[in-house]
């Protein structure tokens, strides 16, 4: 009778040196990121009492109580709800303010101080770099996906009260998203917020907000007033080519196209018309609508300036005063 022969079980590396760096790079930014990542309830005012109306995730922002979420989440007219937190933490948040045109909305929870995440530059990101998004799709709190940065430059339609915005620069990732993933965290490999999940544009194809200057001025302002001044002109407007005859003495190669002027707007009362070509405001270049948009800051508002057009083949400066977008 032949004797059975035991193998002793191979010795492998113990778990933490199996992680490959991939992996690692993920656990880190949950381990970081993820207690700044609360799941929302939001709550709306009926008659007898509040009934829920909606879910999403939030960011936290200061260790005082500030959230960052997408102004789609809580809506227009919603002004509380619950915020939880991977600690177990349930609290109360008010909207402090909220801004449909760039998606963006802060929320505010009182109670023991919060851990704050570190926002990121979107500037600095590069296609095909790591991303990790956090949020709590389908109210599955804490949850963590990660993938790539697919595309960068990309623009978001937004919409206000019946005025169109584009938000600018917004990043594309095939990190998973599913509704209540927005107002969640898109995060770089350094753990820092880059981008806020604002969207899902399709299977395997998501969205986020950019956290630049442009956007950190937005929140700047909805936690300071509790909403974003614009300037406005009152144009629609689209990009062009410069006609090749015109580029001469236009300066520029592309341009915005005027397609609808509003009745009694500033652009109106400056006699603007469509078909005119929009070159420079106040000096500035105009070659798309964002830089058209980017302009229209509050610091404008009740101020005169000086738009240059090309108007059937001729240079055309007009004088208008752009008034509050409200």
């Amino acid at each position: 009778m032949s004797a059975v022969l035991e193998h002793p079980a191979p010795i492998g590396p113990s778990e933490s040196e199996a992680l490959d760096a991939y992996s690692r790079a993920v656990v880190a930014v949950a381990q970081s990121v993820g207690p700044a990542v609360a799941s929302l309830r939001v709550m709306r005012r009926v008659r007898g009492g509040q009934v829920p109306s909606g879910a999403g995730s939030a960011v936290a922002l200061t260790p005082d109580g500030y959230l960052l979420t997408s102004a789609h989440v809580v809506g227009r007219s919603a002004r509380s709800g619950r915020a939880t937190f991977a600690d177990g933490r349930d609290e109360r948040f008010t909207v402090v303010g909220r801004d449909p045109l760039s998606d963006l909305a802060v929320l505010r929870v009182e109670g023991q101080p919060l851990e704050a995440a570190t926002l990121g530059r979107a500037e600095e990101l590069i296609v095909g770099q790591l991303v990790v998004a956090i949020g709590n799709p389908h109210g599955l709190g804490s949850s963590v996906t990660a993938g790539v940065v697919s595309a960068l430059g990309r623009s978001l339609p937004a919409r206000s009260r019946g005025t169109g915005r584009l938000i600018d620069n917004v990043i594309q990732t095939d990190a998973s998203l599913n509704p209540g993933s927005s107002g969640g965290a898109l995060a770089d490999s350094r753990g820092r917020v880059v981008g806020i999940n604002t969207a899902v544009a399709g299977v395997g194809l998501g969205l986020a907000v950019p956290i630049n200057e442009s956007t950190q001025s937005v929140i700047a302002a909805l936690i300071r007033e509790g909403r974003v001044r614009r300037a406005y002109l009152g144009i629609a407007g689209g990009p062009r080519p410069v006609p090749p005859q015109a580029r001469t003495i236009a300066g520029s190669d592309s341009c915005v196209e005027v397609v609808e002027v509003v009745d009694a707007s500033p652009a109106a009362r400056a006699a603007i018309r469509a078909e005119d070509l929009i070159l420079a405001v106040n000096g500035t270049k105009v070659t798309r609508v964002e830089d058209l948009q980017r302009l229209m800051v509050a610091g404008l508002i009740g101020v005169p300036v000086t738009v240059r057009l090309l108007r059937a083949g001729r240079l055309v400066e007009v004088e208008l005063t752009p008034t509050e977008l409200g």
